[in-house]
């Protein structure tokens, strides 16, 4: 007979709302996510740290959710790629900028090189391109070249609000 660790209690903050649950000890956070929240934009590639595509914000904070336990998570706060977007649905700066740029092809890497993104740019607004390539050092793409997922990180840093904006003052959407 197995010796099952019992359940602990957690309360997280995800996304602007404070969720309770019982989870075992041992649980990652990334599946936590995905399974017992639903929340499937943060993905899970390699279990080991390595590729970053489960890649959310702890307190602001760019972190691998493979190598968190949902137990450490208690009492704070967790944003995944689907509390990136504004409230009304609207794209935010580091989602445009993947759109306007092609920063994404297959899209598996995208949610946590967002969220790497997103940290970096709260922390440097203004990042030169090493900064953003040494920033997103741990994210791993097998499809772009990462060329325009930096040109993505540049756009969204020169239009912080989102919108793309010309030499007439229009913005490039509306």
């Amino acid at each position: 007979m197995e010796n099952r660790p019992s359940n602990v209690p957690v309360t997280i903050n995800v996304n602007g709302n404070a969720l309770s649950a019982e989870v075992e000890p041992r649980t990652l956070l990334a599946l936590f996510l995905r399974d017992d929240l639903h929340l499937t934009g943060t993905h899970i590639g390699c279990d080991t740290s390595n590729c970053g595509a489960c890649t959310v914000l702890l307190d602001g904070d760019a972190v691998k959710s493979c190598t968190v336990l949902a137990v450490q998570a208690d009492g704070r706060d967790i944003t995944t790629i689907e509390g990136v977007a504004g409230d009304d649905g609207s794209f935010s700066a580091v989602q445009e900028g993947f759109r306007q740029e092609h920063g994404l092809q297959c899209g598996y890497c995208t949610p946590g090189m967002i969220m790497a993104a997103t940290a970096l740019l709260a922390d440097n607004p203004n990042p030169s391109e090493h900064d953003i390539r040494h920033n997103l050092e741990g994210n791993l793409c097998r499809c772009t070249g990462y060329q325009m997922i930096v040109n993505s990180v540049r756009w969204a840093a020169e239009n912080p609000d989102g919108v793309s904006v010309s030499v007439g003052g229009q913005g490039a959407h509306s």
